[in-house]
């Protein structure tokens, strides 16, 4: 064989190579890419259930917060009636009601702790603590006491001003997720 073959061969077998070469590192770029994007996927549902569940526990405490305020103006209607056994009956009875009640908000003011972040946390505990002035004013209170329904709805403002703290700190959280 002449010089011309061997260099046609040899020409051939680095082409040859090169190509094999190519192929492959070519195989390995489109395998890690593929790699990453998946990777990226994954996180980006991560993120999204991450949000998903922190929107569902800030909306469900905000749902069980005005249940709460509903229950507390019907004590509040209820302690504007002339104290007669009656209304001590009810009063129990509704006393029964906000126990329930504070736990539903409890557990939800958990759940937020727990989905988090901690500025939205901090505010639905905070939330849930403005609701101990009214269970205290029903316990502490005589069923006669005047004074009792002042000490009621003076827990209002602060019951409200928390509700309204929680949802700008829900916001925020959600906005930043």
């Amino acid at each position: 064989m002449g010089d011309s073959t061997w260099w046609t061969l040899a020409i051939a077998a680095v082409t040859g190579g090169t190509a094999v070469l190519s192929s492959w590192v070519t195989g390995r770029g489109s395998a890690r890419a593929a790699r990453l994007q998946a990777e990226i996927g994954a996180r980006s549902q991560r993120a999204e259930r991450l949000r998903e569940s922190r929107r569902t526990a800030y909306l469900d405490l905000i749902e069980q917060a005005h249940r709460m305020g509903e229950l507390l103006w019907e004590i509040s209607a209820t302690l504007r009636m002339p104290a007669s056994e009656e209304r001590t009956a009810a009063l129990d009875e509704l006393l029964d009601r906000e126990v329930a009640e504070y736990a539903k908000i409890r557990r939800c003011a958990r759940v937020v702790e727990l989905e988090g972040p901690s500025s939205a946390a901090a505010a639905a505990l905070a939330l849930q603590k403005t609701t101990r002035p009214f269970y205290a004013a029903l316990t502490d209170g005589l069923p006669g006491d005047t004074e009792l329904r002042d000490t009621f709805n003076a827990a209002y403002r602060p019951f409200w001003a928390a509700l309204e703290d929680f949802v700008d700190a829900a916001r925020k959280a959600h906005q930043t997720d």
